[in-house]
């Protein structure tokens, strides 16, 4: 480090103008930053780091999926401060998930310049507040909340987003404040990951594939150069393996908040295949496999009202395996989703036909009626067991299709999550493989992240349920009268009580032998089917 003392007005004059130029010689030279145990230090910049700043000079937009305790937010901070004080009238507003998190980011930048050499701060506070400050040279910075008006006020020069992948409605966010930008104003956004489908990880794999002006970059544990593998061992020792990805391997799919764990996700995505035939009237009806008699399927159906956000979606599933062998997903109206649902069933053997009979569905199911499909599930009213179609006849407690509540809703979705867990469901749709892998937790309610769909996963879910509960239940329902009727002995007064080789035994009289037939004879009716 250059000493005061011994500097002269031209060193000095030139040292200045080194720094201005260089941010990397400036931090490493002149900036402090707090250690925990040492107290105030030299900021030491590591190679990883250093190039980070070289891609902020290079780059207009940068997106960094980095992992923790690599100092990415505090040679951010360094960038800032070397903005800050070598450049004029510089706008700076730093937002991330908490409006804590981003003045603490503020402060960081604030103490870096407070600490500097006194010959080099050819800017001086003069504006200074909590979670903002401004510089003699009509630079300023700010932390802002993630409103939706954070920073719309201003033309900035460079807008930092801390933990992106965790700022809730960064979508909506980005495009209230992208404007801001288009006068040459730069981003800097940085996140560990936090699972798929929000505004960081679109923009990541956009970047990657070259549909946007973000450069990427991305910062695992092992670019740390005094961290090995021991170091990373015992780092992850009291960790699930969901955070190991989140905390140090950069692994968007690994990570997040989803419903259905990260290795569940892998596995479904390793089965994912491309369709046999794309079909129907806009192409959305996917088939994977053509019917075969020898199996029996359940086409499980969500009903939209077709010109809203929402798709209506359907599944088709060989019941003994719970293979799914076609898909829809699409906005069509109901009069046609009720003639194709018709068709669907009928194309595989007369199906199973399950409805979801929300506002929109009972329109379906009306119409579906009305074509006389012979083979639409139906439940009992406020116990939801299912009961067979001619059951359902003349029976004023019988409802059409699968009602989604309060009560089902969640049975349904844990009976889904059951599946995939234990493998009992093959799926082949790229499509709902998507929608999984963004369904997650919310305010502890199980949904679709914002701006996404849930209809094929929720239809999935329906699926599972009625495979579990109606099917299976009904199966058992048969299997437990077999075993009823095949314990049934016919009582009588003639039958005898000798056993043979017995004094007294008469053949005649042993009815034990033909009981069973008899049983079924007299008890038939108790079978289910």
């Amino acid at each position: 480090m250059v000493k005061r003392y011994r500097l002269t007005k031209e060193k000095i004059k030139n040292e200045i103008k080194k720094c201005g130029r260089e941010p990397v010689y400036f931090i490493k030279n002149y900036c402090k930053i707090s250690h925990p145990e040492k107290g105030l230090i030299s900021f030491k910049t590591y190679d990883f780091q250093e190039n980070l700043l070289q891609d902020f000079n290079d780059h207009r937009f940068n997106i960094i999926l980095k992992a923790r305790q690599l100092g990415i937010s505090t040679i951010v901070a360094g960038y800032i401060a070397w903005l800050l004080l070598f450049r004029r009238e510089k706008s700076v507003v730093v937002i991330s998930t908490k409006f804590e998190v981003a003045a603490n980011l503020v402060r960081k930048v604030k103490a870096m310049i407070n600490h500097l050499p006194d010959w080099i701060k050819i800017a001086t506070i003069n504006v200074n507040n909590q979670t903002s400050f401004e510089l003699s040279n009509g630079s300023w910075i700010k932390a802002s909340s993630t409103s939706s008006d954070a920073g719309r006020s201003e033309a900035l020069s460079l807008l930092v987003i801390d933990e992106a992948a965790f700022v809730e409605g960064l979508e909506d966010l980005w495009k209230g404040i992208y404007p801001t930008l288009s006068t040459g104003g730069r981003c800097i956004a940085l996140s560990t990951p936090n699972g798929v489908g929000n505004w960081f990880h679109e923009t990541y794999v956009n970047s990657q594939n070259g549909s946007n002006d973000f450069h990427h970059l991305e910062l695992p544990w092992s670019v740390h150069p005094e961290r090995d593998k021991v170091w990373f061992e015992q780092a992850c020792r009291n960790l699930s393996r969901r955070d190991v990805a989140q905390e140090h391997e950069c692994s968007f799919n690994m990570s997040g908040e989803g419903v259905i764990s990260p290795e569940d996700l892998e596995w479904i995505r390793s089965s994912v295949k491309e369709p046999k035939y794309r079909t129907g009237f806009d192409r959305n009806y996917w088939i994977w496999e053509e019917y075969k008699p020898e199996y029996t399927y359940m086409v499980v159906a969500d009903v939209a009202r077709g010109d809203a956000v929402d798709y209506s979606a359907a599944h088709v599933f060989k019941i003994e395996t719970m293979e799914q062998v076609a898909e829809y997903h699409g906005k069509v109206n109901l009069d046609m989703y009720s003639v194709f649902l018709d068709g669907v069933g009928r194309e595989f053997g007369d199906a199973l036909l399950v409805i979801e009979n929300n506002n929109f569905g009972v329109s379906v199911l009306d119409k579906v009626i009305e074509l006389e499909y012979p083979n639409l599930y139906f439940s009992m009213k406020g116990s939801h067991k299912s009961i067979t179609q001619l059951e359902a006849m003349n029976n004023n407690s019988s409802i059409a299709g699968f009602t989604t509540s309060m009560k089902t809703r969640p049975i349904s979705i844990a009976k889904l999550e059951e599946f995939i867990r234990n493998k009992q469901v093959k799926l082949n749709s790229r499509r709902t493989s998507e929608e999984l892998a963004t369904f997650v937790w919310r305010n502890g309610r199980p949904e679709a992240q914002k701006n996404k769909n849930d209809d094929l996963v929720m239809s999935l879910a329906i699926a599972c349920w009625v495979r579990d509960t109606a099917i299976d239940m009904a199966v058992k329902d048969v299997n437990y009268n077999k075993a009823m009727l095949d314990s049934v002995f016919v009582a009588s007064t003639k039958m005898s009580n000798q056993i043979p080789g017995q004094l007294g035994y008469k053949r005649s009289l042993d009815l034990t032998n033909d009981s069973r037939q008899l049983a079924r004879a007299q008890y038939g009716w108790l079978y289910k089917g």
